[in-house]
């Protein structure tokens, strides 16, 4: 018997806020650990919760811009479990009146290649919840020391409904999703810091089937890796339980990186297990619409929304969309140079290959590269080097040479143009008097040409380009060795 996975995914974002969510004390990333704590993050007596509003109005910004239904009540809740790393023994969350409800995500399949658009599918959410997030435990030989830091940091959980098929669908949800909430300035996602972590709920049932079997829980998957991993390993696992006819255990699994396999952590605990039950020291919360008006202005457009745009409006192949709307600010960059010059595509050129690189390459060791906005070449500079190219006064090859010029001055790239005496050549004498010495220098590609193979002019050009130190104009200087080839 043939069977299909069932997976839907819980996926736990630290929120970008300045301070935690029930208190002033501040988060970041990499502090010396237990010195981000007070006594309302360890819960001692006589302490009372303060809601964090930023937290709040950033959840409300996730529900409006993936379509989630954003009540106008919700409440909190006490998360009831004994850990270590939960440093009051219960968690404050939400549990029967979240923040979202509803929505849907928009993912992208692989295509056959990596030049061709793959399948679009919508994975809807069954909600989004707010809650503090707890400490981090790290293990040694004999010990286990825990670092409450992370404690109380405000953390969406986005719950996924069970209409996930195969690892490559996981994968893809968790990349729009990144791609969306680090546009949208929701959260860095930043899943090496532990900003974005997963928990995957895997099923199999006979393919045709709609049951929902028995489903395992594998815990904080902290890369999109690790989820396409374990999801797969776990896929596998349970329908070989099931062709031997046995039977699958829920249970939540830990997922072995090293090894490439899952192994049973402890029994899945229910609802009832954490004894929920709503927060005395927190009021429910009450959204007004005006609240939700103001923050809906402020959301970007989605990826995939800007990439339809972005082919439709502008002509952009899926190739050149594909780099540029992921990342917002380069789309922006993009969109100012053609607001300058309306070339999109040779200006898209630009930005996703020559800019990209020349980011890539001058970042400080270790950081990756340079963001865009510093850049010190500019949208500005970029459309006015293609209007250069388009008005014949510079050539595509000494283009290049402007660009990375660009890029380490800032400098206009009319005026690099005219401080190092860059412009082409239409002085048509000089140019044949190079052509015709070409030609008489180089018998075999003349001869190859004349035999009827037209790429053998190319060895031609390419030498009077050397000669003229690319600013030969390159239709004049077609045009002139053609007509010396005729002759």
């Amino acid at each position: 018997m043939d069977y299909e996975p069932v997976i839907g995914l819980e996926v736990h974002v630290q929120l970008k806020t300045k301070t935690k969510m029930f208190t002033r004390v501040a988060y970041q990333y990499g502090e010396e650990p237990n010195t981000l704590t007070n006594p309302v993050i360890m819960g001692l007596p006589g302490t009372l919760p303060v809601l964090n509003k930023a937290a709040i109005e950033q959840t409300i910004r996730f529900g409006l811009l993936f379509g989630s239904e954003v009540p106008e009540i919700s409440k909190w809740d006490r998360k009831n479990y004994f850990y270590p790393d939960n440093p009051k023994n219960y968690q404050l969350s939400q549990y029967d009146q979240p923040l979202c409800v509803g929505g849907s995500v928009e993912i992208e399949l692989p295509g056959p290649s990596r030049n061709v658009m793959g399948e679009h599918k919508t994975i809807e959410l069954t909600r989004a919840h707010l809650e503090e997030d707890v400490g981090k435990l790290t293990h040694f030989e004999n010990d286990s020391l825990v670092d409450y830091n992370r404690a109380g940091t405000p953390l969406l959980e986005i719950v996924s409904e069970p209409v996930l098929r195969s690892p490559e669908e996981c994968v893809a949800f968790l990349n729009a999703l990144r791609v969306a909430l680090s546009n949208a300035g929701i959260s860095d996602c930043d899943m090496e810091k532990g900003q974005l972590r997963c928990d995957a709920n895997v099923s199999v049932r006979p393919v045709g089937s709609d049951i929902l079997n028995t489903r395992t829980e594998m815990k904080n998957l902290n890369s999109v890796a690790h989820v396409r991993d374990a999801v797969a390993y776990e896929i596998q696992r349970q329908t070989k339980v099931y062709q031997d006819g046995g039977r699958v255990v829920q249970e939540t699994r830990r997922w072995n990186v090293d090894g490439g396999f899952t192994s049973s952590l402890r029994s899945k605990e229910h609802a009832h297990d954490y004894r929920y039950f709503p927060d005395p020291d927190l009021m429910p919360v009450k959204i007004p619409q005006e609240t939700k008006d103001r923050l809906l202005g402020d959301l970007p457009e989605l990826q995939f929304d800007m990439q339809r745009r972005f082919m439709e409006d502008y002509g952009l192949p899926y190739t050149l969309t594909s780099v540029l709307c992921p990342d917002l600010p380069l789309a922006r960059f993009f969109e100012a140079a053609v607001a300058v010059y309306n070339k999109p595509r040779q200006i898209a050129n630009y930005v996703a290959n020559d800019l990209l690189r020349e980011l890539a390459e001058s970042g400080n060791e270790g950081e990756g590269g340079m963001p865009v906005s510093e850049s010190p070449a500019s949208p500005e500079s970029i459309a006015g080097l293609v209007q250069l190219i388009d008005d014949g006064v510079i050539s595509s090859q000494i283009a290049k040479a402007v660009f990375a010029e660009m890029f380490k001055t800032g400098k206009a790239p009319g005026d690099i143009v005219e401080a190092k005496g860059l412009k082409q050549s239409t002085d048509t004498g000089e140019i044949e008097g190079i052509c015709r010495e070409v030609i008489a220098n180089n018998p075999k590609p003349v001869e190859q040409f004349k035999a009827g193979n037209e790429k053998a002019i190319n060895a031609l050009k390419g030498q009077v380009m050397k000669a003229t130190r690319g600013k030969a104009n390159p239709k004049m200087l077609d045009d002139l060795l053609r007509k010396l080839l005729g002759d």
